[in-house]
């Protein structure tokens, strides 16, 4: 065999191999592709299930818990962010890691579900609530939580009331502060010590690319929601206020 057959030989061996590598990529691609759609769907059934435990008018919002619990015991509250998607029910266990990767009926799913840090103790003594959501490309979960860095959405005052509804009660919290930064756990600190609060506060106030003029004091109790940002890198962090019995 000449220089030349051999360097033709070699030539059609690497793009065989290349062509190989393609296909196995390509079928890789198609199978995530396709677990991906599946798990969406699957949740957006169970999000139809439950929807039959929620009654909601324009007066009130109505939640049988124990439907929901009749499906998952880990349910501790209901959730709702105006102009975005966001209505789910919210579920809480003993880590921060199960509802990263299993749904509303407890089945593995990358899409996971919306939870409470497991710290959270959700019988009103919380000075600060933290609820997490993964930020999916479908639109699900936490992922138009994004839309709150837009202008047209905090220049809307509706948009800054935030509902959150225990067995216990029915909660309005008002938005003081949105951001996006890398991660870290400071912001979804959930106890403090003395003088330790009010420096939170501060501190989150502080980074908000909105002033919304609201003051917390260290008698309040706050709700904060995160998710990543489209970077892994980053959150998108919303803080709200709770807003107290008698108050506008």
């Amino acid at each position: 065999m000449g220089k030349y057959e051999k360097k033709k030989s070699r030539k059609n061996v690497i793009i065989n191999l290349l062509s190989i590598i393609f296909l196995i990529l390509l079928l890789i691609s198609s199978i995530e592709i396709i677990k991906w759609y599946k798990e969406n769907r699957k949740n957006q059934k169970v999000q139809e299930k439950i929807s039959e435990a929620i009654i909601i008018d324009e007066e009130e919002t109505l939640i049988d818990f124990n439907k929901l619990k009749q499906i998952n015991k880990d349910t501790v509250g209901w959730l709702k962010v105006n102009g975005t998607d966001i209505e789910y029910a919210i579920v809480k266990t003993n880590d921060n890691s199960y509802y990263l990767e299993h749904n509303f009926e407890k089945e593995y799913n990358k899409a996971g579900w919306i939870f409470a840090d497991y710290k959270n103790k959700l019988d009103g003594t919380d000075k600060n609530i933290v609820i997490y959501g993964h930020n999916r490309r479908d639109g699900s979960m936490f992922s138009s939580l994004k839309n709150i860095l837009k202008e047209e959405w905090y220049s809307n005052k509706e948009n800054r009331k935030i509902t959150f509804i225990t067995e216990n009660e029915e909660s309005i919290y008002e938005v003081f502060s949105i951001y996006q930064i890398k991660a870290e756990d400071y912001y979804i600190t959930t106890d403090f010590k003395n003088g330790e609060f009010l420096k939170y506060i501060e501190t989150v106030i502080n980074r908000s690319i909105k002033d919304f003029n609201i003051e917390v004091s260290k008698e309040d109790n706050i709700l904060t929601l995160s998710t990543c940002g489209n970077d892994n890198d980053y959150r998108v962090v919303l803080h709200a206020r709770k807003v107290k019995n008698g108050e506008n």
